[in-house]
């Protein structure tokens, strides 16, 4: 009993064992850097900007009452949201006559590709973000004295800075078409039971877009934490050391220069 005891304490230990050994291994103060500050920034708003832009749903409407009667009054809600492939979302539209009730209608656009792309660039960047963080924090030596990881962190920055930048504002005038394509007003323009005299449309309910905007906000905040990390990134590269080895001997050059002169002022 105490042999299967034993074994089994030491079975439990050893994997809280290796979690110890690995935040022991943590290196917390490289966070009150900026290099590391600012991937921590970059880790927590990327999680804010797909997110936003993922979770978002909103409805809009409007109401058909069919021969100026109060009883014959319909509502209409439609439903839409993340990826914005309106043109699969479906309501029916009522038709005032006396052959059919309904008629099934379709939103009007598809604005899919900068959704998903905005929401796919902040899901890669939050785990590029996650996986330098600890590269940085728990292997940092390795990071400093390894030339190559420095160069590809640079260009994986700068890469990640295009890319947000595009992604904002293909997102920022991808939302503003679904704002014009989900207005209550387009809704009743698209029906073609509101053009005609046996129907009144009015205006349903709006839908609210304040999620989808702070997403596009977000979007612009992580282009500039991006864009001001690349000289953060760039001064652990070795292009940063050797510009300032050619400073420095561009400085020595002339002191050398004249200190030969006054030598031979010297001895004349």
């Amino acid at each position: 009993m105490s042999s299967t005891e034993s074994s089994g304490r030491t079975a439990d230990k050893s994997p809280r064992q290796q979690v110890d050994r690995l935040l022991v291994g943590l290196r917390w103060g490289r966070l009150e850097e900026p290099l590391g500050f600012i991937k921590v920034l970059q880790w927590l708003f990327a999680i804010f900007a797909f997110g936003s832009c993922g979770s978002y749903s909103g409805e809009t409407g409007a109401t058909v009452r069919c021969n100026n009667e109060a009883k014959d009054v319909s509502s209409i809600i439609v439903l839409f949201g993340y990826p914005f492939r309106l043109h699969r979302v479906q309501y029916e539209m009522p038709l005032c006559d006396d052959d059919s009730t309904s008629k099934t209608m379709h939103l009007m656009g598809d604005f899919s590709a900068p959704a998903e792309f905005f929401v796919t660039l902040g899901i890669f960047s939050f785990f590029y973000t996650m996986a330098a963080l600890v590269l940085y924090l728990r292997f940092h030596k390795l990071y400093t004295e390894n030339r190559r990881f420095p160069l590809v962190d640079f260009c994986v920055t700068v890469s990640f800075t295009f890319f947000w930048l595009v992604a904002a504002a293909a997102w920022g005038k991808g939302l503003t078409d679904v704002k014009g394509a989900t207005r209550p007003s387009s809704l009743t323009a698209a029906m073609s039971v509101c053009h005609g005299e046996e129907a009144v449309c009015s205006a349903g309910a709006t839908p609210s877009m304040g999620l989808a905007n702070i997403s596009v906000l977000f979007g612009f905040i992580n282009f500039f934490l991006w864009a001001g990390n690349c000289w953060f990134v760039f001064k652990e590269t070795p292009w940063h050391g050797q510009g300032q080895d050619q400073d420095q001997g561009q400085g020595q050059g002339p002191s050398q220069e004249s200190a030969a002169e006054q030598g031979a002022v010297e001895k004349q």
